[in-house]
């Protein structure tokens, strides 16, 4: 079967032949339709992610929408060396869920990684309840902005949003925008200003892209702030490139800041599944898109080079 392989650890897929799955007792063979090239897709396939296999040559792909028994379904971690970019790939039974007729295969395979990236972050990590405020860091992505929506569907009071672009903040629908600039000391601190009236009022969970200094910055105006409220702080990627931070202990020590993580490991199968299949009822319910740019599998070298937004998704053909 043809499909998009990488051959060795921080190599690009090429496409190629691959062999066909085989089923088992287990794991059911999909035909792909779908698939979107997200920075876990790519970090994961290319072995530079914590999840990642060491396992090569293998099909690139963590996710996808494809056929089974002639329903369209979503499906997530196909079993190694099978990935999703693929013409069939591998799955475990039980990391399916069937789609809405209301959501095309475009959409559900675009919005499905986004939107549980929030979904999940606030509903299983930071246990987020109706009527509570949601600062969310780096909301400017295809994630963030998708997270605005998502936490005013899951019914925030109010949503305050961040990024380093001020043109792209002002066209977020949120209660509050706050730019920043990281790039010296005088922004560095101005950012700890600007936060410091929201923390003073109370933010119950920070949802954080990007980690770096701006994440350090939000850290420090919740920890300096006289509120009562108890800070969720929920990292869910490190956009900004900055991978560590320096953390002291006396930030945690003197403020109600809980740190927690989001993501493959610090949220269970179950538990991904159970908001994947909510983001899908959401999107279907109320016609929500993602801007795309569609690809087919055999152009899957300028797909993975294509940008994050809009998101490249592949179509198997």
């Amino acid at each position: 079967m043809k499909a998009a392989i990488v051959k060795k650890a921080g190599t690009y897929p090429v496409y190629s032949e691959f062999k066909e799955p085989i089923t088992n007792e287990n794991e059911v063979k999909v035909q792909v339709k779908a698939v979107a090239l997200s920075n876990l897709t790519k970090m994961r396939a290319m072995g530079n992610h914590y999840s990642s296999s060491q396992e090569f040559p293998l099909v690139a792909g963590t996710d996808g929408v494809g056929i089974l028994n002639d329903q369209r379904v979503y499906f997530v971690a196909p079993e190694v060396p099978f990935g999703s970019l693929a013409e069939q790939t591998l799955v475990n039974k039980e990391l399916i869920i069937p789609l809405p007729d209301e959501i095309d295969n475009v959409t559900a395979a675009a919005i499905a990684n986004p939107g549980v990236s929030s979904w999940v972050a606030l509903k299983s990590r930071a246990h987020f309840v109706a009527g509570q405020t949601v600062l969310i860091n780096g909301a400017t992505g295809s994630a963030g902005s998708l997270a605005v929506k998502i936490a005013y569907h899951l019914g925030a009071k109010r949503v305050i949003v961040a990024g380093r672009n001020t043109k792209k903040l002002s066209k977020l629908e949120a209660d509050d925008q706050i730019s920043f600039d990281m790039t010296t000391d005088e922004g560095k601190n101005n950012f700890v200003t600007k936060l410091a009236p929201y923390f003073e009022e109370g933010v119950d969970v920070v949802l954080d892209y990007l980690w770096g200094d701006s994440a350090l910055a939000i850290m420090k105006a919740a920890a300096q702030a006289d509120s009562k409220k108890t800070t969720k702080f929920v990292s869910i990627g490190a956009s900004s490139g900055q991978r560590e931070i320096n953390l002291p202990s006396s930030l945690l020590r003197s403020s109600k800041l809980e740190l927690l993580g989001s993501g493959l490991k610090s949220a269970s199968m179950p538990e991904l599944l159970m908001a994947i299949k909510g983001v899908f009822d959401w999107a279907a319910n109320e016609k929500i898109t993602i801007p795309t740019m569609t690809f087919e599998l055999n152009d899957i070298e300028n797909a993975w080079q294509a940008p994050l937004t809009p998101r490249a998704v592949v179509e198997v053909k």
